[in-house]
């Protein structure tokens, strides 16, 4: 049985796990010939892609016998109850994207032949057929902006494989001179950006094709091979990017979006091939889960660096990275999740996640929720990040930070910045990206990171609005990246240590910023050295709560019936203040209601050296706060 379907138990994936091929994803040559041959025994018979006919009978046995899967699938089919109702997608580009038309269609076939693979009942058969049918029709799926091409094609490959054998011939001829015309001969068509690139759109765009190809393998051997071969070659390049600990530089939302193609590009290489050319074991990619279990809060609310939304829901990915890790531990948030979401009902438009199919397909029944073993997690890569927590329970301080650079992909002046939990509530936030076809439509160069490109105006992207340092009103520097140079987990002082001088080169000669967990508070204390000239850095943190200044040193912010003491402990004689964040400067800036950052300016003289510090803790009456000490002697 291939590892891609459900009904495996935790200690059997051992031996699976070593299913790969022996060849390196890197040496084309190999990979080619071992996959001419594994094409040639392909079986022509569908459904195929994930799970057979056969498994999919002890899959409905296995949903069943668990209430949470259970109500999932419940949820799931009464989505596809509502889809009955609704009428076919249209081809409808909001500026230069139909990417919002293409995830549509992925649903709603997923969910719809997901049904019927289920209940064969006929009426989910024939509205995904009729779903299909429209997609198929559109002159083109957009290739401009291939992203709206791979989902799409994912999108009708899983409808026509899944559906394949009760499928009219009039729909199955469409939907497969689509996939050629409009998904898989594009594709190939394409020599440079997504296919050697290292962001998502690599994993989206060669995750999307390669399902094409699966799909259709047995009528497009040529074509296949080709597709699969150049994928089997360039995906490891985006996969780097988890190197070394895990952590995907675009944030944890993208990591979903990338790593969820990434993990159905595996999972349909085994599923028809029973091994995936060794991708799996790419460096850092079976560490990535951690990453992503520790990116959310006790809240769930994710740390929100780079172009991240701030919530994210339940994660298919991470069940099948789980069951491959065999460590149900990395599911502790999953399980909370899907607690939630199995209380939901479905919409009136039928919608949802469109990767919920694959949560039934991979998640195994969780008898036993076991903390995971570490409190703190560090992880190094092109945009590094640490977590501290106090505890893994829902009122745990939490604080999440950041070195690296804008440079990222996706990335934000936000080298140093934080977000911080206590009692339940996120007190320190990101604001988050802005909406990229709002900044497009007018005019504005987004897309281009260089240090004096239109991206850096916009408030939310630059480090006047992140949870760090602003040197005499100056903008990081893109070309610089921040290293996280000391990490500790000890209880005794759990803590991170950042240099920030790449990032400020020019305006300091030196800057230094460590956070501490003190108990639940939190020491965040920078250490700045100037050249020879004066200068301004302002420390600032964006928050929701109500503030009130109670002396120069001391405010006290209330959110949700919780308080939080800030007190600036040096330099002597700081004086917190406001700063305006809800109403940005520029009129194509997005507003953000009922925020606002407190913090300090501190004067700096030429050539001198200073240590800016604030604690943070919970509750009204002051705690004793930590005698400062020299990051380097933590």
């Amino acid at each position: 049985m291939n590892h891609a379907i459900g009904g495996i138990v935790w200690a059997s994936l051992a031996a699976l796990a070593m299913v790969s091929f022996v060849v390196s994803p890197a040496s084309a040559a190999p990979v080619d010939e071992e996959l001419a041959k594994r094409i040639e025994h392909v079986a022509p018979a569908h459904p195929r892609l994930f799970f057979t006919e056969t498994e999919a009978t002890e899959l409905r046995t296995r949903i069943a016998a668990d209430p949470l899967l259970d109500a999932v699938f419940a949820y799931l089919q009464g989505s596809a109850d509502a889809l009955l109702e609704q009428p076919p997608v249209k081809r409808e580009q909001v500026g230069r994207r139909l990417l919002g038309v293409s995830r549509t269609c992925l649903q709603r076939v997923g969910y719809l032949a997901f049904t019927y693979r289920m209940t064969k009942e006929e009426r989910y058969l024939r509205r995904a057929e009729e779903e299909m049918r429209a997609a198929a029709a559109f002159e083109d799926w957009n290739p401009s902006h291939f992203l709206d091409v791979a989902e799409m094609t994912a999108a009708l490959a899983i409808g026509y494989d899944w559906l394949y054998n009760d499928l009219t011939p009039e729909t199955r001829s469409a939907v497969k001179s689509a996939l050629m015309d409009k998904g898989l001969h594009p594709s190939m068509a394409v020599t440079r950006g997504w296919v050697s690139g290292v962001n998502n759109w690599n994993q989206v765009c060669h995750g999307g094709s390669v399902l094409g190809a699966l799909a259709v393998i047995e009528d497009e051997p040529e074509l296949a091979r080709r597709i699969i071969a150049r994928a089997i070659e360039n995906v490891p390049r985006a996969m780097g990017e988890y190197e070394p600990g895990g952590v995907y530089p675009e944030g944890p939302s993208y990591w979903d979006y990338g790593t969820s193609y990434n993990v159905l590009l595996i999972a349909a290489l085994e599923s028809v091939f029973a091994g995936d050319f060794g991708l799996a074991s790419a460096p850092g990619f079976l560490k990535t889960p951690e990453f992503y279990l520790h990116a959310a809060g006790p809240s769930g609310l994710y740390f929100n660096f780079s172009d991240c939304g701030e919530r994210g829901g339940i994660s298919p990915a991470m069940h099948w990275l789980a069951r491959r890790r065999q460590d149900p531990s990395l599911l502790w948030r999953e399980r909370k999740e899907l607690e939630a979401f199995a209380k939901t009902k479905p919409n009136a438009e039928g919608q949802g996640n469109r990767m919920l199919p694959f949560l039934l397909i991979w998640a195994q029944p969780i008898t036993e929720q076991s903390v995971p073993a570490r409190l703190h997690w560090h992880g190094d890569g092109s945009n590094p990040v640490t977590i501290l927590r106090s505890a893994w329970d829902d009122t745990a301080t939490y604080v999440g930070i950041k070195g690296g650079s804008p440079g990222a992909n996706h990335g934000h002046m936000d080298a140093g910045s934080f977000v911080l939990e206590m009692d339940g509530v996120r007190w320190a936030i990101d604001l988050g990206a802005d909406s990229y076809h709002g900044l497009e439509s007018k005019g504005i160069d987004l897309w281009n990171r260089k240090q004096d490109s239109e991206r850096w105006t916009v408030f939310r992207l630059n480090n006047l609005s992140h949870n760090t340092l602003v040197v005499d009103g100056q903008l990081q520097l893109v070309k610089g990246r921040a290293p996280i140079t000391a990490f500790s987990d000890e209880a005794s002082g759990p803590h991170t240590v950042i240099d920030l001088t790449p990032v400020y080169e020019g305006q300091l000669a030196g800057a230094q910023r460590g956070v501490k967990l003190v108990g639940s508070a939190v020491l965040v204390q920078d250490e700045v050295r100037t050249l020879e000239q004066t200068a301004s850095a302002r420390w600032g943190m964006v928050t929701r709560a109500e503030v009130t200044l109670l002396d120069n040193a001391t405010a006290l912010l209330k959110q949700d019936g919780r308080a939080l003491l800030v007190r600036a402990l040096s330099p002597q004689g700081a004086r917190l203040r406001l700063y305006e964040t809800e109403n940005p400067p520029r009129e194509y800036d997005s507003r953000n209601p009922n925020t606002r950052m407190i913090g300090f300016e501190s004067e700096l003289g030429a050539g001198s050296s200073a240590t800016l510090a604030v604690f943070l803790q919970s509750g009204e009456t002051p705690v004793e706060a930590p005698a400062l000490i020299p990051l380097g002697e933590w």
